[in-house]
């Protein structure tokens, strides 16, 4: 094989790699009620040859705002420009998207709760009349030119919708929250992407990925690519129910989806604290981690999973942190294990 060859071969590989995403809405698994809507209105746009009315996706990190935003625009056949909340610090950094936008094109903001103030209401016109106001010049010979844009469709994503000023959440006709997945759609997504990987994947042993992957399909996709390096390297190459449990073991994941600093947390609550309450501030210095670590990496899966309750007096852990973690309440540890961890 010439070098050209092996370097297309490792090319094609890693584009492959990215492809794991769904490159057209009918390759999506799961959020079946947001994706019906949007066809409706991807639909209707597409009949009377107008611009898509203004999206805005919410919803926890990893669940497909991004790929739903990625695939709109491919059903409409337009072109689409990628930005980014926190790199739109000035109004000056959004006129070009702005007039660079064909007709019926798709500007896509990701994180649009963190644009400033001043640049949010630079899009109130632009979004309702297509127009902006540019400045031309300073100080007494300034002047003021209003530039009309073509129509535009902007998509929106956000992760903390609540941080959005009402305004701007108005002038999204279409808003559409996005939830978690269940076992069975993550099962499917980590067989589709074992395909597209390549990779022999038993079913019990996708499932078995599928429900250590807090009900998120980029987390499943994450594990996925783990294990399978895992087997090419210390198997055969095949992912195996027992190949799946060794290398989410190796990794830290239990068969609740908690990793090694999930459980630090609850057993800091425990030892420590007595099982609470406690406050952040104090778990967090007892860690040796900052309290933004923990209120944004490790308690949003716990608090959802209902092992840990915040209270006004601080964090609590429940009868089901006891039963996973093997532990008595008081401390002392199960003389039998109840279930296995991994």
């Amino acid at each position: 094989m010439t070098r050209e060859a092996i370097l297309m071969s490792s090319t094609n590989e890693k584009e492959e790699d990215r492809a794991l995403r769904p490159q057209r809405m009918a390759e999506m698994v799961g959020q079946q009620e947001v994706y019906e809507r949007l066809m409706i209105v991807v639909d209707a746009a597409r009949k009377r040859n107008e611009s898509l009315g203004h999206i805005l996706f919410d919803g926890p990190p990893g669940l497909g705002k991004t790929t739903f935003a990625l695939c709109i625009p491919r059903e409409l056949g337009v072109e689409v420009q990628l930005a980014s909340g926190p790199g739109l610090k000035a109004p000056k950094d959004l006129v070009p998207y702005l007039t660079n936008a064909i007709e019926r094109s798709v500007l896509f903001i990701d994180e649009i709760h963190r644009i400033p103030r001043a640049v949010e209401e630079y899009l109130y016109t632009a979004m309702e009349d297509f127009r902006i106001d540019l400045v031309l010049g300073e100080g007494i010979n300034a002047r003021t030119h209003n530039l009309w844009l073509k129509p535009f469709t902007l998509i929106g994503a956000t992760t903390r919708a609540g941080m959005l000023s009402g305004p701007l959440r108005d002038r999204f006709p279409i808003r559409e929250h996005l939830t978690f997945y269940s076992v069975d759609e993550l099962t499917e997504i980590v067989r589709r992407n074992a395909r597209k990987l390549g990779v022999k994947t038993e079913a019990r042993a996708a499932r078995e990925i599928a429900s250590r992957s807090r009900s998120t399909p980029r987390i499943a996709n994450n594990q996925l690519r783990w294990v399978r390096d895992y087997a090419e390297s210390r198997a055969d190459g095949q992912i195996t129910l027992q190949v799946a449990r060794d290398a989410l073991k190796m990794a830290g994941v239990d068969d609740l989806g908690l990793g090694q600093q999930d459980r630090n947390y609850l057993s800091t609550i425990i030892r420590v604290f007595g099982g609470g309450p406690a406050g952040i501030e104090a778990i967090a210095h007892t860690m040796n981690l900052a309290p933004d670590t923990l209120e944004d990496e490790v308690e949003p899966f716990l608090l959802r999973t209902e092992m840990v309750v915040r209270t006004p007096r601080g964090r609590v852990v429940t009868a089901k942190t006891y039963e996973h973690l093997q532990i008595q309440p008081g401390g002392a540890a199960a003389n039998k294990p109840q279930r296995r961890l991994f």
